[in-house]
């Protein structure tokens, strides 16, 4: 019988076996590419924190991988929860079925609640949810889609390279630059800070974000293609008149359509309508689970009690 992997702290030499086990296990697209830049960016700049990244060692191979990405989310009452997303778990095919994503996960929950992490939350595929859900991690709801289409929403393109930024919002300049106070919480709302805005929107290593400044306020957009489709997706939106830099984006854009997400009730959700974005009825692009790993006042269960963007959410 094979002997049972060990789970330990990963070290920087494991890296080039953790990212071997991530192509193997999850596979890599044009946007999310398996490098050493990508996993240094997401989990040693990130200005949260180090990630907590353990691994399962079987022989001499990395069989497993579980990393627990570091955030903070602001509270409506003034506080902040020191968080963690559930992110890049991976094992390995020749690995699977022994139970590695079960020890991984509690190892790292041990490690989490130890070092007082509030909450682990993440938007696990359809594959993977039932598995958290096993393990103690509860729906907190679904998150769902608007968009903003064109007359070029029959247009599809073979294949699924990712296409340019520029070709899609032509003139548009990169998003450098971003500051300012966040406005106050609705619910729990990542902590926003000019660090952030520079490591999540200009030093991500693949993604090329764009912004398109209107009336004081900013769009931030990437592009993407998906089912032949090109779109340009709204990561976040900044300021008071976010609808006229929508619109502006939207007169720019070279698109099938614009993308966007903002929880219900929230500025930027009415100034995306009010853009002519169109929330899409039953349509769920996302699935939000959480954990709570020590006391939390607020109901973390009703998606109502979160303020998010897709920034916020999405899988880089």
């Amino acid at each position: 019988m094979a002997e049972t992997p060990t789970i330990r702290p990963m070290l920087n030499a494991d890296l080039p076996g953790v990212l071997d086990t991530m192509r193997a296990a999850l596979g890599e697209t044009a946007l999310l590419r398996r490098t050493p830049e990508q996993w240094r960016w997401k989990h040693e700049l990130n200005p949260f924190g180090r990630s907590i990244v353990l691994v399962a060692i079987g022989g001499d191979r990395v069989a497993g991988v579980r990393t627990f990405m570091r955030w903070r989310l602001a509270t409506p009452g003034g506080g902040e929860l020191s968080c963690v997303r559930a992110v890049d778990t991976a094992v390995h095919p020749d690995f699977q079925r022994r139970g590695l994503f079960r020890r991984l996960n509690e190892a790292a929950l041990e490690i989490a609640r130890d070092e007082g992490v509030d909450l682990v939350f993440n938007t696990p595929n359809a594959q993977s949810r039932p598995g958290y859900l096993k393990q103690g991690w509860r729906d907190v709801g679904p998150i769902g889609v608007m968009i903003h289409p064109s007359i070029r929403m029959f247009t599809r393109h073979s294949g699924n390279e990712l296409p340019g930024a520029d070709e899609l919002l032509p003139g548009a300049k990169r998003a450098t630059g971003l500051s300012g106070a966040d406005r106050a919480p609705l619910g729990l709302r990542t902590v926003r800070s000019e660090a952030y805005w520079r490591w999540r929107f200009e030093q991500h290593p693949t993604a090329t974000y764009l912004r398109v400044d209107e009336a004081e306020s900013t769009a931030v957009l990437r592009a993407n293609r998906r089912n032949g489709r090109d779109e340009l997706i709204v990561s976040e939106l900044v300021g008071a008149e976010g609808h006229r830099a929508i619109a502006a984006a939207a007169k720019r854009s070279r698109a099938a359509y614009i993308v966007a997400w903002f929880s219900r009730g929230s500025p930027e959700r009415h100034q995306a309508i009010r853009a002519g974005m169109i929330p899409v009825p039953r349509v769920t692009a996302l699935n939000l689970v959480a954990r709570p790993l020590s006391p939390i006042a607020i109901d973390i269960f009703d998606i109502a009690n979160w303020d998010l963007a897709l920034s916020d959410l999405e899988l880089l």
